[in-house]
């Protein structure tokens, strides 16, 4: 397994009194993607015993992101978007439901580009047959959901080229939607300069029908999701104690009485 150190982080027995960690997840009509994060939090607490550790989703699934934000009350807390870059959800959803929400909030920043993000596509692939030593012939088709918000391109660029150096091969980002290229015409594009083997590797957080209709584009091996991998967890307490250390100290904001 690949590890990237992260320094910084606070010990356990320094977690007494700190703001909740409350991890924005997407929400899928797919139920293996609720069980997927529900596993990785329960990862972040195994890492991080005694922070208060909850779930908001945007849409889709249950809890939704303003309740669970009403449920802290006036409490302390930073929402750390479980997404891959930059986009719509990241810059307008997220903060304003907490704007929105009772309790003082900061928005930290997305996963990605992160090294740990690496971490876990790289072993993600290995796990899926991708050889130590890499043929002259082979390439990787790196699929995510798509935006239009061309900072999210840029994210998913970033991630691609830290990627094609840990792998030593060419990693062409493709998109599920919302833009271009789709898995299928990357694929084609390797293998029109030369690559035989393409491999697909899913910048998924967790299964759906996106990483499902992505990995059947793959002619050679797809990886899975990002999932549980133990790098998803240390990013998400990296995020929070980055949010803490350099971010803005939360409002506390005023509520309207009925």
């Amino acid at each position: 397994m690949t590890v990237t150190t992260v320094t910084g982080s606070p010990s356990t027995a320094a977690t007494g009194g700190a703001p909740a960690l409350v991890v924005v997840a997407h929400g899928s009509r797919d139920p293996r993607a609720l069980s997927t994060v529900r596993a990785l939090l329960d990862r972040v607490r195994a890492l991080r015993p005694g922070l208060p550790v909850h779930l908001g989703h945007i849409e889709l699934n249950a809890p939704l992101l303003p309740d669970t934000l009403t449920g802290l009350g006036d409490g302390e807390a930073v929402l750390v978007p479980l997404l891959l870059s930059r986009g719509h959800h990241v810059k307008r959803d997220v903060p304003e439901m907490a704007a929105a929400s009772p309790a003082r909030t900061r928005v930290a920043a997305p996963l990605g580009p992160h090294p740990l993000l690496v971490d876990a596509l790289h072993d993600n692939l290995l796990e899926a047959g991708w050889p130590l030593h890499a043929p002259r012939d082979a390439a990787v088709v790196l699929a995510a959901a798509g935006s239009r918000d061309p900072e999210s391109g840029n994210d998913t660029d970033r991630t691609a080229a830290l990627l094609s150096a840990r792998l030593d091969v060419p990693v062409v980002p493709a998109y599920a939607s919302a833009t271009s290229p789709t898995v299928p015409e990357a694929v084609r594009a390797l293998t029109a300069r030369g690559h035989r083997r393409v491999a697909v590797a899913s910048y998924f957080t967790a299964p759906g029908r996106f990483a499902t209709e992505c990995a059947a584009a793959a002619p050679w091996i797809a990886s899975a999701p990002l999932g549980t991998h133990p790098a998803m967890a240390r990013l998400l307490l990296h995020r929070y104690d980055e949010e803490l250390r350099t971010g803005r100290a939360p409002e506390r904001r005023a509520v309207a009485l009925p």
